[in-house]
């Protein structure tokens, strides 16, 4: 397991450990006041759990775009938009960001994913001019997120435009290059800037100082539930198919074929779902993965993330996890309920709202 260039080089003196495949900072203090900071002010955080592959080649663009769910040929340069990565049988392989970058692309997951992916994306380089690398030693991120994410990169000197969701712009800070992305659709206020491990600690530093609130994978495990957003590993994995997760801005009806496509497009057609990726509220300790829910004695659903939370001053227990449609709509008529273990749950929306 790799360790995060921000852990190894600026000395944090934090709780560290395993997130996304990667040795990271787990919390720097409070988890709770570090959830506050991303919801009502400003956080940063180390993003070196997420790696990077870089595609190049004459062919890329039409490769690319025949291995991803979401459309990639189309992209403006300097943008970038999420995706799924499906088998022939539609189930998910993995999960991505891809930017386009003139002449390559940028692709980025996990940490925990990008051997995975780089094996998998190989076996379809057949006669296609197609060069896959990796960079993920090259570059490190970091991310800053909340309400007043904006302005502590103003402050810092590091944004001096509005970046439209998914844009990337290059930058020079104190004769330090950098690349600062913002997400492309899943997080509003998220984010990303992308430079060299040995400068890591000076732009953290900046960051800091413009009034940014250090923060760790523990509130960013918290503050992913709330929104609702699937995990590969977690939440997703090859038993699941793209329309169950809920997340169709990875999904293009119109850009032709790919891996899996002919699935994702029956169920399109069909609109047939047996369940749901949905919110959990439970009464309770929270569930252990693959905790079943079930309906009187009947199993209608699975746990696949779950914490217990202190979210505005409240302490709640929240899950994500899919529940059979016609379960999930019987809990909502009166007398109905369903259940984990001896706890009470209730479905509720994405993101969940407090």
């Amino acid at each position: 397991m790799s360790t995060t260039s921000l852990l190894k080089q600026f000395g944090l003196q934090a709780v560290a450990g395993e997130y996304a495949g990667a040795e990271t900072v787990l919390r720097f203090g409070s988890v709770a006041e570090e959830l506050d900071a991303l919801r009502h002010g400003c956080g940063v955080f180390d993003l070196g759990w997420r790696g990077k592959l870089v595609v190049s080649g004459e062919d890329r663009v039409r490769w690319l775009n025949g291995m991803v769910t979401n459309n990639t040929r189309d992209l403006p340069q300097d943008f970038g938009n999420y995706s799924f990565v499906l088998n022939a049988q539609g189930r998910i392989q993995g999960d991505l960001l891809a930017f386009q970058r003139g002449e390559f692309y940028v692709l980025e997951s996990d940490a925990s994913q990008i051997a995975a992916l780089r094996e998998f994306f190989s076996r379809f380089i057949i006669m296609d001019d197609v060069e896959l690398g990796e960079i993920s030693g090259k570059l490190t991120s970091i991310g800053v997120a909340g309400p007043q994410a904006a302005g502590v990169l103003r402050k810092a000197g590091l944004m001096v435009s509005q970046n439209k969701p998914g844009q990337m712009v290059d930058g020079s800070w104190e004769g330090h290059g950098y690349t600062l992305l913002r997400d492309p659709i899943r997080v509003r206020d998220w984010y990303e800037l992308w430079l060299a491990p040995e400068h890591v600690a000076a732009f953290w530093n900046a960051l800091v100082l413009a009034g940014a609130s250090p923060v760790g994978a523990e509130a960013l495990e918290w503050q992913r539930i709330l929104l609702g957003l699937p995990r590969f590993g977690a939440d997703t994995g090859e038993r699941e198919m793209a329309q169950e997760t809920g997340q169709d801005y990875a999904l293009s009806h119109t850009k032709g074929c790919y891996i899996g496509q002919e699935i994702v497009e029956r169920i399109h057609a069909r609109g047939q779902l047996h369940r749901r990726f949905t919110g959990l509220v439970v009464e309770g300790a929270a569930p252990a993965r693959g905790s079943r829910v079930t309906a009187g004695d009947r199993e209608v659903g699975e746990i696949t993330s779950s914490a217990e939370m202190v979210v505005d001053g409240a302490a709640r227990t929240l899950a994500l996890g899919y529940v059979r449609h016609d379960a999930a709509a019987k809990a909502e008529e009166p007398g109905e309920s369903l259940s984990v273990g001896a706890s009470a749950v209730q479905i509720t929306g994405l993101p969940f709202q407090f």
